[in-house]
């Protein structure tokens, strides 16, 4: 048996990801190329409306008119056109995608345990790493504009939030495989690991963001949704936004003969343990459900479930997945099937994925649909970005790129990437000059939406 080939050591490593600054300099990463004078935001969403359900898509628009931040939530295909038309880097891992930040938050691992990272990933694809941190560090601008904040402050916000993942990357490039696998896995860890580059003070600002979070939990959201007749708990209809099966209209997947085969289908998916687990549960309702901004108008459906008695309830969320933003944009197509890919993806990205996450795709009316499944509520919280101030912004923007970095360097890159990144401020400052003129470039976009509404071209809910 001949010896298999030595293994790049960290220094080489490092060099391979210095290297590739001579294709993309770190300084060409704050460019945002000029768009066509063809291109039209409007139409571009208009396009993405035509595979989702049509009566939908009012709700969707009047989500993304509520401000600049929403707006840009909703917008990750165009961003992923401006990106895809820009210099990018050739290290290409698995992303998010959509990394912004109210994609992050705090859920519940399968121990049990309190975890703060991703938790959005229907965009996620193969692609350039920095794009997640452009989306990342645009939205920390966008909500640093929202609340008011002067510019200086916006590029400080940026500035920090593209420094903490350059520091991140470069420590979990020096961490085993498995040491960098396994970070992340409850809250408490989270701030163990902060604590070794934030100062005392920082460290507690993050943690009062962190624990705000942590103030939710789900038994608030069942007793939203469920109700009880006649002693039998019941989903507690309220249309649109969440509307029995017998009112779903314009929608090809709309019986529960159709989700019976989607759950059937996922099942499989899951290890045996869980299929084991999953089989002491039994459906008693189901219901089409509007969630997010940028996923209005897919078909997304929630079944309750009891498990030991009618006051053990368990929902389950049945999501259309489709192309990504990404795949879109560079007229890429993935080798998985859309829902696998967004399993995949987040099975790869997050520490400690959720426990009744899978996938199926199936043939419906001639078409193929492809579907994720996952809790819909795991103790599941957000962190209220009106709410924080300049200075617990800040903070939440290194948790998340912190969360971030340590999501990339599971990809098993961190040494590439960590070189590429070097150890002076280049890169964060090529992503803030990019940040600064991307919300320029999403207030644009937002008026432009605003112009369609009142033109009457698009419609919007009132």
């Amino acid at each position: 048996m001949s010896e298999p080939a030595p293994l790049p050591s960290l220094d080489e490593r490092l060099a391979a990801g210095r290297a590739q600054r001579a294709q993309t300099a770190r300084a060409a990463l704050a460019t945002l190329v000029k768009r066509p004078a063809t291109y039209d935001p409007v139409a571009r969403l208009m396009f993405q409306g035509e595979s989702r359900v049509a009566q939908l898509l009012p709700i969707r628009y009047q989500r993304m008119l509520a401000s600049p931040l929403a707006f840009y939530r909703g917008g990750a295909l165009l961003m992923a056109d401006d990106l895809a038309r820009g210099p990018s880097t050739p290290i290409e891992i698995q992303i998010c995608g959509d990394a912004h930040l109210s994609n992050f938050g705090v859920f519940s691992s399968p121990e049990r345990q309190p975890v703060f990272d991703v938790n959005d990933f229907d965009e996620t694809d193969v692609g350039p790493f920095e794009w997640d941190v452009k989306r990342l560090v645009t939205s920390m601008v966008i909500a640093s504009h929202s609340l008011g904040h002067s510019g200086a402050q916006q590029a400080a916000i940026a500035l920090d939030a593209a420094k903490e993942y350059r520091l991140a990357m470069q420590r979990f490039a020096k961490e085993t495989r498995l040491d960098v696998w396994y970070a992340t896995l409850d809250v408490n860890s989270v701030m163990k690991d902060l604590r070794g580059f934030l100062t005392d003070r920082e460290t507690q600002r993050v943690s009062t963001v962190i624990a705000g979070a942590r103030s939710r939990d789900s038994a608030k959201s069942y007793a939203k949704m469920v109700t009880y007749q006649g002693g039998r708990p019941r989903i507690r209809y309220q249309p649109p936004l969440l509307a029995p099966l017998g009112d779903v209209e314009g929608s090809n997947v709309k019986t529960r003969t159709v989700l019976d085969e989607v759950l059937k289908g996922y099942a499989e998916t899951l290890s045996n343990d869980r299929q084991a687990l999953l089989s002491q549960y039994v459906v008693v309702d189901s219901a089409r459900k509007v969630v997010g901004v940028g996923s209005v108008g897919t078909q997304c459906y929630v079944m309750l479930f009891v498990g030991r008695d009618q006051n053990d309830p368990f929902f389950l969320q049945l999501k259309q997945a489709q192309a990504s933003a990404l795949s879109i944009a560079r007229g890429t197509a993935s080798s998985l099937a859309p829902g696998q890919r967004v399993v995949h993806g987040q099975k790869l990205m997050q520490a400690t994925p959720d426990a009744f996450l899978g996938w199926h795709t199936l043939e419906v009316a001639g078409e193929s649909q492809s579907f994720y499944v996952r809790q819909l509520y795991d103790n599941k919280a957000s962190v209220g970005i009106d709410q924080l101030n300049e200075s617990l912004l800040v903070a939440y923007g290194r948790a998340c790129s912190w969360a971030l970095a340590r999501a990339h360097a599971r990809s098993g890159r961190s040494g590439e990437i960590a070189g590429y990144l070097g150890k002076n401020g280049r890169f964060e400052s090529s992503m803030t000059t990019f940040a600064l003129a991307y919300r320029d470039q999403n207030q644009s976009d937002y008026q432009a939406l605003r112009s369609a509404a009142k033109q009457g071209r698009i419609t919007v809910a009132s």
